[in-house]
């Protein structure tokens, strides 16, 4: 099959060999899949992966391995963890925590930059028939986005800053706009801002924030290491940090406004589907305007490049073509 797989290096191959799906899982046929901050971060080092990157995928089910055949067929999207089903957290309905986890394109099982992936039958959710295939490419980092109000109480009265106009905080600007509350996006990017802007977000250009605690939740999603102190100096006392970012690089950060201001930091990333699914099938929620572009696999190299640019925000690549 065609891949793309990260060897110290991107391999850009068309002769990988096919998964074979195990007990209980599915062998998808990728349709479209979505280049994620995240992929740019693992090419730099994160995580020390090797093999096929990618996670943000549509696809259409081909073969199940178990019981349940209603899938075949169906295009489907999927949830990225896969626990071990017999651990405590497992159990308890927690298996993206479990300790031997693996998640695709991430932790030790190859991703969606390929023509085919297997996830357990019960990772997958059918896709809306009213859903396009672009617009499903999103929801895995729109269900993250929506992971925030899973994890908080986001009261009526909350004052919230979203920190960074890329791909996840413009989601997360959208998502936490539903709730009714006070959302301001804040970045350096005009034109990113005017996506937010144009689904009823306030923002404001990060050169003109006012660097003052103003705000009882900050969602930290500027993909830079240093996002976290800037942070901390914009949440009020017994407010509430968010963390999105993932970054390869380090940075030292001074922890004691955390203690001083009674800061809760919360850690935050994979999320709900079906809350996104039904987000872009209610058409609550328009992602188009994030594609920046969409190329089929031949030109897949030229598409990770315009990934990393500073201007793009989703490009998509297109394994039907190429």
């Amino acid at each position: 099959m065609k891949a793309i797989f990260f060897d110290k290096k991107l391999n850009f191959v068309r002769n990988y060999p096919t998964p074979v799906p195990g007990a209980n899982e599915a062998l998808v046929r990728i349709r479209m899949t979505g280049i994620c901050n995240t992929d740019l971060e693992i090419i730099k080092g994160y995580m020390g992966f090797r093999g096929i990157i990618g996670h943000e995928f549509v696809g259409v089910v081909e073969k199940i391995n178990g019981k349940t055949q209603r899938l075949i067929g169906k295009r489907v999207v999927g949830e990225i963890n896969c626990g071990c089903g017999t651990c405590d957290w497992c159990v308890k309905g927690l298996k993206n925590h479990c300790p031997e986890r693996t998640t695709l394109g991430i932790v030790k099982k190859d991703g969606a930059f390929a023509e085919y992936i297997t996830l357990p039958n019960d990772n997958l959710l059918e896709v809306p028939e009213n859903i396009s295939d672009e617009e499903a490419v999103f929801t895995e980092p729109l269900a993250a986005a929506f992971e925030i109000m899973e994890q908080i109480h986001i009261k009526p009265a909350d004052k919230i800053l979203v920190m960074g106009d890329g791909k996840l905080g413009i989601l997360c600007s959208l998502a936490l706009n539903l709730a009714h509350v006070d959302v301001t996006l804040t970045g350096k990017h005009e034109k990113k801002l005017k996506i937010a802007e144009g689904q009823h977000v306030s923002t404001v250009k990060l050169k003109d924030l006012k660097v003052r605690k103003a705000y009882d939740v900050v969602v930290e999603a500027t993909g830079a290491a240093e996002g976290f102190g800037m942070a901390l100096q914009l949440v009020k006392p017994r407010g509430t940090v968010v963390l999105k970012s993932t970054v390869a690089e380090g940075r030292e950060t001074n922890l004691a406004p955390v203690v001083i201001d009674e800061i809760s930091v919360i850690g935050s990333r994979c999320g709900p589907f079906k809350e996104a699914l039904r987000a872009l099938s209610g058409k609550l929620i328009d992602v188009k305007p994030l594609i920046t572009g969409i190329y089929p696999f031949d030109r897949a190299e030229e598409a990770l490049r315009k990934a990393a640019e500073k201007d793009s925000l989703k490009v998509i690549i297109d394994f039907r073509h190429g």
